[in-house]
């Protein structure tokens, strides 16, 4: 059975995608707001990683949408969700079995025990979160069991997270992202494995 794994090229995706490929035939998924951004990291991880990867781009307006919020609410939390509900949802379209590397720590983005239930019912898909149970030092240890990870600040960073290209949204609109988002919040980018 396949399942379909949101990949951002970071750690915590990729611990989900290597958990999930003993039990399912994996595939990556990224997405993007612009079918233009580099996405040379996320290909280099998946290629670490031996699985296939899909290049997906969100449907035209999100990004817009996606900034407008943020403006309105003053922070990313909402957005965010808003974001990685929209790639669920769409891998809920063509997957059985959804991967997410949300750990037990994070905050956002995290769907609710009833958007979860709402999306297993509407699609049949099963939504699975192998990390949710565990915390950031655990996460740390089995990342440096099986991958070598090179971090820096977000928006320097050439993974495939959302941010990079939110970010940009905000620069372009003339709005410093800092504004809204935390001034030091670390990505991850899978390199090699061990």
């Amino acid at each position: 059975m396949k399942a379909g794994v949101l990949f951002s090229g970071g750690k915590d995706s990729s611990l989900t995608a290597l958990m999930l490929s003993r039990d399912y035939e994996v595939e990556l998924n990224n997405f993007v707001f612009d079918a233009k951004t580099d996405r040379t990291g996320v290909e280099n991880a998946a290629k670490v990683l031996g699985l296939p990867l899909k290049k997906r781009v969100f449907e035209s307006g999100l990004l817009e949408n996606v900034v407008d919020l943020m403006v309105e609410k003053g922070n990313p939390s909402d957005a965010i969700n808003l974001v990685h509900r929209n790639a669920i949802n769409t891998l809920a379209k063509e997957y059985d079995v959804i991967g997410d590397g949300t750990r037990l720590n994070d905050r956002v983005p995290m769907l609710t025990y009833a958007e979860v239930q709402s999306l297993e019912g509407k699609h049949g898909s099963a939504l699975v979160r192998p990390l949710l149970g565990f915390g950031r030092r655990e996460v740390n240890r089995l990342t440096e069991m099986y991958f070598t990870v090179q971090y820096g600040e977000t928006g320097s960073m050439r993974n495939g997270d959302y941010e990079h290209e939110i970010r940009a949204a905000f620069k372009a609109r003339g709005i410093d992202p800092y504004s809204i988002f935390p001034s030091h919040h670390e990505q991850s980018l899978v390199t090699g494995r061990k």
